[in-house]
């Protein structure tokens, strides 16, 4: 582990010697542009220095041409992040619990547990103990990483650029706005639907509900046409669904920032607004993986 954070800050150092010292933006594109960039760690390509050695990537063109097994190591660490927040905080909560006079915090956590109950309990009409966990989890996760996009927009990048001693670090605050998150959250889901529906259908009973529905089995490229494409469509509506507003809404506060001392006026209102979204996001993608799961549990 010594070893590691030694050649991680060796990383930091060699990127600030290759951006300088100050940051300076020549106009307002370049600043939302920086700041809409990840610190991507991965293997350096070629005609760029340190070619074939793995390390911080300095520029947003070598961090595209470092390719797919490249990771951007601000997004996995806040996620991870506020997912062990999630984690400590019900933990904490669960231990403390009274039957007495609750304090704040269990009145919460209590009053999210019977939105999750209440939501499972209302969409979901199979037999499944893993779908209340499941959606608990998810709504609090993507609301919690959805939460950063209220903290200002330089207030983060600013901390990691000042650890890391690089002014022109990457650092881009908010997961929810990296589709790479959103996509791996989508697809956990959706593989989620295809092991109960083969569970709970067989494989026959799967493939005959896309191949043979909704017109018979003398229509099944008709089917095959129709219910094929939907049934694909759900993760990538799930992922980019929720991408594009917590992206809009980074853009957006990004915009704002660049009033300076006024943007205070555009704001406050826009973050009270932006209130709304964060948990609505998060519970939009908490029932619609409801909603998927009721369905591979159905029989047609």
């Amino acid at each position: 582990m010594a070893e590691a954070a030694e050649v991680a800050g060796e990383e930091l150092a060699s990127a600030a010697e290759h951006a300088g010292e100050e940051a300076a933006y020549a106009n307002g594109g370049e600043y939302i542009n920086h700041h809409l960039q990840f610190l991507t760690y991965g293997k350096h390509p070629e005609g760029y220095p340190d070619a074939g050695h793995w390390g911080f990537a300095h520029t947003e063109e070598e961090a595209t041409d470092m390719g797919f097994w490249s990771i951007h190591v601000d997004t996995m660490g806040l996620s991870l992040v506020t997912g062990l927040i999630f984690i400590a905080l019900f933990m904490t909560v669960s231990r403390k619990v009274t039957s007495g006079v609750p304090g704040g915090l269990q009145n919460l956590v209590e009053a999210i547990v019977e939105l999750v109950q209440s939501s499972v309990k209302t969409t979901f009409q199979g037999h499944n103990d893993f779908i209340g966990p499941l959606a608990l989890t998810i709504f609090c996760w993507i609301f919690l990483m959805n939460m950063l996009d209220l903290v200002p927009v330089d207030l983060i990048p600013l901390a990691a650029q000042g650890i890391a001693g690089d002014s022109h670090l990457f650092f881009k605050a908010v997961p929810t706005t990296d589709v790479n998150i959103t996509a791996g959250l989508s697809l956990s889901v959706f593989l989620l639907i295809l092991f109960y529906s083969v569970k709970v259908k067989g494989v026959g009973g799967f493939l005959g509900e896309l191949a043979f529905q909704p017109f018979g089995k003398w229509a099944l490229p008709l089917n095959l046409v129709m219910e094929l494409p939907a049934f694909l469509a759900k993760p990538v509506s799930l992922a980019l669904r929720l991408f594009g507003n917590l992206f809009a809404g980074e853009v957006i506060f990004l915009i704002i920032g660049l009033l300076g001392y006024w943007q205070a006026f555009l704001h406050i209102p826009w973050a009270i607004f932006h209130l709304l979204v964060i948990p609505l996001q998060a519970y939009l993608f908490m029932m619609l993986t409801i909603v998927y799961l009721n369905q591979a549990h159905q029989h047609h």
